[in-house]
């Protein structure tokens, strides 16, 4: 009777804690950069110089979940071979491009989430225009094909669920922008308000331009502004520069980890780990600890 009273105190204590210290979600951003691009040949930045420094630097931040952008079929099959303990979802599926190999205008968001950690409930994929279940489909002027990659999960330690949704917004076009942003606010706000999402993006603006501004005045929670009270880090797309990169009026910060509804970031920073002039990539990576109230 004593140890079984034992045990009940001791599971109790334990929920108790657990209720008072909701397990955290660790949840990377990572622009990888397209590979293979005229400008990086034969120096350290190229990818092959730089592939195995990059999976170092993810893996040791533990993220339970990485949102990549930039992803074509080098980087897809290389990171899927060293990530193994992750599901992978986002790059297989209908595509825009005939080619099987190189660089096209195209690079994927692509999602893994640690298989110990969670269940995949459902995923899809929709293109950031008019005629979104087309792959490969544009319009408002975008300079090429954009989508937006979603999972919902089920988190094994709590039974609580969520979703995940991994973006790229147009590099130039201030239509396509916004009316990218319009199309994802849109389309997330089918879930009941309360339902937890998370983004990770790259938007290609500032958090002063009126497509981030779709998402924050909508729900949206920017996790990087609400827990470093507004004050910006600078540049996030660095160019291999790092923080030595001039500082230009109206430039700065393109990278995003997004919440809405139960979700709430708890911490979330910049990533700037380097190796002498040895980056992972041309956009710094970003890593938030979320809790799912």
């Amino acid at each position: 009777m004593k140890r079984f009273v034992i045990l009940l105190l001791t599971l109790f204590t334990f929920g108790a804690l657990e209720a008072k210290n909701p397990p955290v979600h660790r949840v990377m951003s990572a622009n990888i950069r397209i590979t293979g691009l005229d400008a990086d040949k034969n120096t350290i930045h190229e990818w092959d110089n730089r592939k195995h420094y990059m999976i170092d630097v993810i893996r040791s931040y533990k993220p339970d979940v990485i949102m990549m952008q930039e992803v074509i079929y080098d980087s897809y099959n290389f990171c899927k071979s060293k990530l193994k303990e992750y599901y992978v979802f986002g790059f297989e599926g209908p595509e825009m491009d005939p080619y099987t190999e190189g660089y096209h205008l195209i690079g994927k968001n692509v999602i893994f989430l640690r298989k110990s950690r969670y269940e995949i409930v459902s995923a899809g994929c929709y293109w950031l225009s008019d005629d979104p279940t087309i792959a490969g489909s544009i319009c408002w002027e975008t300079n090429r094909a954009r989508h937006a990659n979603w999972v919902r999960v089920l988190d094994k330690k709590t039974g609580k669920q969520m979703r995940l949704i991994d973006i790229h917004l147009d590099h130039k076009s201030k239509l396509a922008k916004v009316n990218q942003a319009k199309m994802i606010v849109r389309e997330a706000a089918q879930y009941q308000d309360s339902f937890p999402q998370i983004i990770c993006a790259d938007m290609n603006s500032r958090k002063y331009e009126e497509q981030v501004k779709h998402f924050t005045q909508n729900g949206w929670t920017d996790c990087y502004d609400a827990l470093h009270n507004g004050v910006e880090f600078g540049h996030t797309a660095h160019a291999f520069e790092g923080l030595k990169r001039p500082q230009r009026p109206g430039k700065g910060r393109i990278d995003y980890i997004l919440t809405k509804g139960n979700a709430k970031a708890i911490s979330c920073d910049i990533i700037t780990d380097h190796k002498g002039e040895q980056y992972p990539s041309d956009h710094y990576f970003m890593i938030a600890e979320i809790v799912v109230e």
